[in-house]
């Protein structure tokens, strides 16, 4: 039976973007399946006590852009703080890869996931915008406006709610959140111990 990773990721999470690549890379080398679950990280702060970014204290706003620039640094990811076009909606962004998981596969995803994340953290795009999402999925080689069709479709829309319920029901409280096993880790700065946890299971 294959090992498989459960993804809880926000699109305009930077830290989820951080993230993205390793999570694809080390799944590949330890033969893990990635189960996506693009959900509404704004409903999950609602119950879990998280707040959104505009209300956080400047302290830990401060703080934040500069982990953001050591991280970046770090790994060499390319990563602008504050992009153009931040804080932005995530909806639109979060189904069309649930719709590209659905139509085209889980790598097509996760491909279409990087892209997006890439846009609004590297190349200040608008991942709201319909048009761009086309595009974005379009530069992966996929049929954009296809998949923004099927993106609004109600469907989609169950499948996000869903997932968004499932991570209430896990407990999760942040993006990126991973599962392995029933074991959770918060954040890309965890991904270490998803390593490990996938060499144990």
């Amino acid at each position: 039976m294959s090992k498989t990773i459960q993804y809880y990721l926000a699109p305009n999470s930077p830290w989820t973007y951080l993230g993205h690549q390793r999570l694809v890379d080390l799944a590949k080398a330890a033969g893990a399946q990635v189960e996506l679950k693009p959900f509404d990280l704004g409903k999950v702060f609602g119950v879990s006590g998280g707040l959104p970014l505009a209300k956080r204290s400047p302290q830990r706003q401060a703080y934040r852009l500069a982990e953001l620039a050591r991280w970046s640094e770090f790994l060499q990811v390319p990563l602008k703080p504050q992009p153009a076009f931040f804080p932005v909606p995530a909806d639109a962004a979060a189904k069309l890869i649930i719709a590209a998981r659905t139509s085209l596969g889980g790598d097509a995803a996760l491909q279409v996931a990087g892209a997006i994340m890439r846009a609004l953290w590297a190349e200040d795009k608008n991942i709201s915008d319909q048009d761009a999402l086309a595009h974005i999925a379009t530069m992966c080689g996929f049929d954009g406006r296809m998949l923004v069709k099927s993106s609004q479709t109600a469907g989609v829309q169950e499948q996000y709610d869903r997932n968004t319920d499932e991570a209430m029901a896990a407990s999760v409280f942040g993006a990126p959140w991973y599962v392995v096993d029933g074991e959770s880790f918060w954040g890309q700065d965890r991904l270490d111990f998803v390593e490990r946890a996938l060499a144990k299971s």
